[in-house]
């Protein structure tokens, strides 16, 4: 169950500035040379994350994690070719992004309904319970911007990669990541107006 990123957490992100790990090259390092518990280390450090990311993106949750699981296996059989000082972390999400792109594709081929999956984001309960009017406006507010923008939030906010890491996930420059991202955090302020 995918819920709203708590406003505290979002405050507390949007304080801070988001440092690489100094770690990731050294653990590229050790998969490159078929470290098996350094692909371990690896493959929990960014599950979850991949898991949201897809799943915030219409993916249903099996469909997500049978395609996270293709991405980690792609890693492994490819160990050979990874590029200790680039981002492994990028690698990964672009991986498991375009795995997702062509899922939807081939679905929307073989499927007479044009939909997608409908998102993973409704409140059971017990969710209800712990929400807030305000955890609702900002979950409103990143599900309202447009398609390549909410990617770009999720990538660098949510799931805090560098520009230049969800740059080469996407595919695109580090300057239209600034650019999405400068629009997404004024239409989450935007949103929060409301609040203040």
């Amino acid at each position: 169950m995918i819920t709203p990123l708590p406003f505290s957490l979002i405050l507390i992100a949007l304080a801070s500035s988001t440092e690489q790990d100094l770690d990731a090259h050294d653990l590229a390092r050790k998969i490159k040379s078929g470290d098996h518990k350094a692909f371990q280390e690896f493959y929990n450090n960014h599950y979850d994350s991949l898991l949201y990311f897809l799943m915030s993106r219409n993916t249903s949750k099996e469909n997500a994690e049978d395609l996270i699981q293709k991405a980690f296996i792609y890693i492994w059989e490819n160990r050979a070719k990874i590029e200790p000082d680039k981002s492994l972390r990028a690698y990964i999400f672009r991986i498991a992004y375009t795995r997702m792109l062509n899922h939807h594709r081939d679905e929307k081929k073989f499927n007479n309904d044009d939909d997608l999956p409908e998102q993973v984001n409704e409140v059971t309960p017990e969710d209800n319970a712990q929400k807030s009017e305000l955890d609702l406006a900002i979950d409103k507010s990143i599900k309202a911007m447009p398609q390549k923008r909410g990617e770009v939030f999720t990538l660098c906010f949510m799931e805090q990669l560098t520009y230049n890491e969800a740059a080469e996930t996407l595919g695109v420059s580090k300057k239209t990541i600034e650019n999405h991202m400068g629009l997404a955090l004024k239409d989450i302020r935007h949103a929060l107006e409301r609040f203040k």
